[in-house]
């Protein structure tokens, strides 16, 4: 469920970080806002400017891009870029939210799932997807995000959209769990997925936790734990900044 953002009212004073341009691949931890840590690193390093490359939930984990100075520029580059997300769909509830973090709406009974039966339902969600965004999102209509007519109990509609799933994986199955892989295009709600599944399988289901383990070229592997980075002094920083010569020319042209 999409929380409000503590937000540092008065800018740290600016560091000596020198020409500090690019981007930190960060793991992040569940509980924080993707905006959170921007601010986080922003305050605890002293930098002006300071962005991400594409919102994890507060509750997901995972490869979360932070882009540095005039990687700032390299917003779209990564907030259009493929994704691959690992979860875990549990099946017989679903939630207001899609996920863990909202309220259970209805139960199913789903002692009687196969492998073979949840394995054929996934398979419909492959491929181009009209999606409709959840109504607990960011997403904005008439400049309004959807998560605050939701707060007010407020139905609104919305359009469908389309997204592509390259390969939505089962991993491992212990039901009423099951283990997940998707590889999907910019803007795929995994939650929705989940609860769709659900509703094919006729039982309800929603997404118990969620793991962004790639973004385009990047990975979590690559990745340094949140801890790790705040514990690191702002000297340090160059080593695990990935410049913006390590991008395509042409974008590397463009910051300058």
């Amino acid at each position: 469920m999409i929380r409000s953002t503590q937000r540092f009212r008065s800018p740290a004073p600016p560091s000596n970080t020198g020409s500090l341009d690019g981007v930190i691949l960060v793991d992040k931890p569940a509980g924080p806002t993707s905006h959170d840590i921007v601010d986080k690193i922003r305050h605890h390093f002293r930098l002006d400017k300071v962005g991400h490359g594409g919102t994890l939930d507060p509750a997901a984990t995972g490869l979360l891009a932070i882009l540095i100075g005039k990687g700032t520029k390299l917003s779209n580059t990564f907030l259009g870029s493929d994704k691959v997300y690992e979860g875990v769909m549990k099946l017989g509830e679903a939630t207001n939210t899609f996920d863990a973090e909202g309220t259970i709406t209805a139960t199913g009974d789903a002692s009687t799932v196969t492998e073979d039966a949840l394995r054929q339902a996934i398979r419909k969600f492959t491929g181009d997807i009209m999606q409709l965004p959840p109504m607990v999102s960011a997403v904005k209509i008439n400049g309004v995000p959807l998560y605050k007519s939701a707060r007010k109990g407020i139905e609104i509609e919305r359009k469908p959209r389309l997204v592509h799933v390259y390969e939505f994986a089962l991993l491992r199955f212990e039901n009423p769990n099951a283990d997940i892989m998707i590889r999907c295009t910019k803007g795929t709600y995994i939650r929705s997925l989940c609860n769709d599944v659900g509703e094919t399988l006729g039982c309800f289901a929603h997404l118990a936790s969620l793991k962004r383990t790639c973004s385009g070229s990047f990975f979590l592997k690559d990745a340094i734990k949140f801890d790790d980075l705040m514990n690191m002094h702002v000297e340090d920083l160059h080593n695990v900044v990935i410049p913006l010569k390590r991008f395509s020319p042409s974008a590397t042209m463009t910051q300058q």
